[in-house]
């Protein structure tokens, strides 16, 4: 049976399937990151506040989000949005995302795609690829000259699909760990032109 696979922006309800969705493409680093929100008792879990965050308009939020679905239930989704001059004026407020923030001062003016993430029963169908294929027809209508990521230098399956696109490894910085156990990895910048 031939099933049906779709790509639509995403919507103000699905902030927490896209919660979920972010953590599963970050290794559980968005969890981590709010964590601080549990923290300062502004929610219980860190997907409950995740949730909330992204059901909040902004750049990281749902407006900038593509949702995959497969016979109209959500199987993967990509979150992407210019990255502005403003960001040269920002500091990060923690060490972990220091790097992090280095990288993206590099890529003003490129479409970046902040997360690209499946849901393990749904992999091996195309979905990364497709998402990221959207991202690039994004980047096409905005008229963004360049399309960038950041990954880890660990993640064979994602740099393998990104370099598949003709992405090309512009830098990498070591990543500071954000806990004990952390796995040590670099992060990669990766970017291709839109053309």
């Amino acid at each position: 049976m031939t099933q049906h696979i779709s790509i639509r922006p995403a919507h103000k309800r699905d902030a927490a399937e896209i919660a979920i969705l972010v953590d599963l493409s970050s290794h559980g680093f968005a969890s981590w990151i709010w964590n601080r929100a549990v923290l300062n008792g502004e929610a219980d879990t860190p997907l409950e506040y995740g949730a909330w965050a992204l059901a909040q308009a902004g750049s990281e939020g749902w407006e900038n989000t593509a949702i995959a679905e497969i016979d109209h239930e959500t199987a993967g989704l990509s979150v992407g949005y210019t990255i502005e001059a403003g960001i040269l004026d920002q500091e990060a407020d923690h060490p972990v995302f220091a790097p992090l923030l280095q990288l993206q001062q590099q890529m003003i003016g490129h479409r970046f795609i902040d997360s690209v993430g499946v849901y393990k029963r749904f992999r091996g169908k195309g979905l990364g690829r497709l998402l990221v294929t959207y991202e690039i027809e994004q980047a096409e209508k905005q008229g963004n000259h360049a399309v960038s990521l950041i990954t880890e230098s660990h993640n064979h399956a994602a740099l393998s699909l990104y370099k598949s696109m003709n992405f090309k490894e512009v830098s990498r910085l070591a990543h500071v760990p954000h806990f004990e156990d952390c796995n040590k990895h670099d992060w990669v910048f990766l970017t291709r032109s839109v053309m």
